[in-house]
């Protein structure tokens, strides 16, 4: 297209692209065509070496009945070539490749690695058959230009259409066959890491409604409850009929109301948002000792160690153990004493809550829930929790737990709740089952062929063999259609190589040559020959000759 061309209106008025479209393309574009990259340092090596190698084995094979001829430089020159061609010009490498082993037996080697490629490159079906089909034909009609004399052309035909099945067309489904499984398997495992997402994802939100359910049963129900608790013992307290000790309890129980109203705020705020840091830590002990000390309980806090920065899950932890250790203490053992203690271990926090024996039997009943919940958080940490009494008839709760955890499930835990997925459908038609016919297709066509073949070769030696008692029977003189009805068909395939053997023919005379049933040598064959003029046989000859 010529620039004049160009600016004429109508072609003004196309798009941009497709001004390109219609563009010759630019000698760039075209090596760009036939030599895709990205090409890093890692492939051109590999490109280069395979090249290299292919293309010596090529010339070496050319170089087989012609040592050191310029010829085979120049086959492992273009095998070499067509190599690299083969990633962006596919179909072309193949055809080329088939019409050169077609002629050269150099080219042998590329038309395998081409077949490979273009199989694997070549996605469309109908590009793919058009492209094989073209190899095949150039590479009988190669096959039947250059060799004319050996073989019948139904017979080159044949072996040509097995050659080709095996070296090309076979290399190409196996790796057509490899390519879709691999682009299979790596749907499968996207579509699989994306359910997963999905479900976690799923069992996330669920987890979040589920929780956001209870902390507003808790709110409206418990908070209720303690703030009705608190208005009375507040009421209670400011009452001028009570003692001063009486008033006291009554300010215990304001301030337990409160402090749990206070944590059942925390508790809340917690289930509703779980990226809200637990409330609660070990700086908040003295809180709990000093209102158990205010209950009438002698309680000590010791801590050991050097004190180091917690997690928040581990500080609730060790907040929840003395909470429960206290709280059984003082239902299971009123008016004993407690020592709390916190040691800092080097990898480990140990919180341990001791009380004493019991000085009147407990009146409280115990569900028996709090110790299984320290013992679920515990294992959440990755530590653990003991309970169990003492010697002297005490009791003593103490838990191990690591110094920096999230206190949470593992991921894999997420949704394991929710049904499976169900199983992926089962398509009718796959690359399996599509490469595994192709396969079967091409092993039965070339069995068929080979079959044929050695059918044909059977025929061939029977039609070209002459038992030595019928050449004695024969005599010189007899008619030549008579001596022809004794006589096979003959097989040209078998005997020419015996033209020019033996003595030399007489004159003008129409000779034909067959093998015998005698056994032959090595590299010698019993043969006889049959030579004609004027309607009779004017010679017979029988000898032994090379081959």
């Amino acid at each position: 297209m010529t620039p004049t061309s160009l600016a004429r209106p109508e072609i003004r008025a196309l798009p941009r692209r497709a001004v390109r479209a219609l563009a010759p393309p630019t000698p760039r574009a075209l090596l760009h065509r036939a030599l895709p990259g990205p090409w890093p340092r890692r492939v051109l090596v590999r490109e280069s070496v395979s090249a290299l190698a292919l293309g010596a084995l090529s010339a070496g094979l050319e170089s087989i009945d012609d040592a050191g001829s310029p010829r085979a430089a120049a086959v492992g020159a273009v095998t070499a070539i067509l190599f690299l061609l083969r990633r962006g010009l596919p179909g072309p490498a193949v055809v080329l490749a088939a019409g050169g082993a077609g002629w050269m037996a150099g080219f042998v080697p590329v038309l395998v690695v081409a077949g490979w490629s273009g199989g694997r490159r070549i996605l469309r079906p109908a590009p793919l058959t058009a492209f094989f089909a073209a190899a095949f034909l150039a590479m009988a009609a190669t096959v039947l230009g250059v060799d004319t004399e050996t073989l019948p052309p139904p017979a080159k035909l044949a072996i040509v259409l097995v050659t080709f099945m095996m070296l090309a067309v076979l290399p190409a489904v196996v790796s057509r066959y490899l390519a879709q499984r691999r682009t299979l398997l790596g749907a499968l495992r996207e579509r699989n890491e994306q359910l997963l997402r999905e479900r976690s994802m799923v069992a996330h939100q669920a987890r979040l409604r589920e929780r956001h359910r209870i902390a507003q049963d808790m709110h409206d129900s418990l908070g209720h409850q303690l703030a009705l608790i608190a208005v009375h013992t507040g009421a209670l307290e400011v009452d001028r009929t009570l003692t001063g000790g009486q008033r006291e309890a009554v300010g215990v129980l304001r301030q337990a109301a409160t402090g749990a109203m206070r944590e059942l705020r925390e508790v809340v705020g917690l289930l509703r948002d779980d990226t809200v840091p637990e409330a609660g830590g070990v700086d908040t002990l003295e809180r709990l000792a000093d209102a158990s000390r205010a209950a009438g309980t002698d309680v000590t806090l010791r801590r050991d160690g050097e004190p180091r920065p917690l997690g928040a899950a581990t500080g609730h932890g060790a907040y929840r153990i003395v909470q429960e250790g206290l709280t059984n203490a003082h239902k299971h053992a009123p008016g004993a004493p407690i020592a709390v203690s916190l040691r800092y271990e080097p990898d480990t926090l140990v919180v341990e809550v001791v009380n004493g024996p019991a000085g009147e039997p407990p009146s409280a009943v115990s569900g028996g829930q709090g110790l299984t919940g320290l013992r679920e958080r515990a294992r959440l940490l990755g530590g653990i929790v003991h309970a169990g009494p003492t010697p002297d008839g005490g009791y003593r709760l103490a838990g191990l737990l690591p110094y920096d955890s999230t206190g949470r499930a593992p991921a894999e835990d997420d949704g394991l709740w929710l049904p499976q997925p169900e199983p992926l459908p089962v398509a009718r038609r796959g690359p399996v089952v599509g490469c595994a016919v192709g396969a079967a297709v091409v092993l039965l066509v070339s069995a068929g062929v080979v079959t044929w073949g050695g059918v044909k070769l059977a025929d061939s030696v029977e039609n070209s063999t002459v038992p030595v008692a019928l050449y004695e029977e024969i005599a010189v003189g007899t008619p030549e259609d008579e001596v022809l009805d004794r006589l096979p068909a003959g097989s040209d395939f078998l005997t020419s190589g015996y033209e020019g053997t033996g003595p030399q023919p007489p004159a003008d005379a129409d000779c034909r040559w067959f093998s015998t049933d005698d056994t032959s040598g090595i590299d010698t064959q019993d043969v006889v020959r049959f030579c004609f003029r004027d309607g009779l046989l004017i010679d017979k000859q029988h000898y032994r000759a090379k081959v």
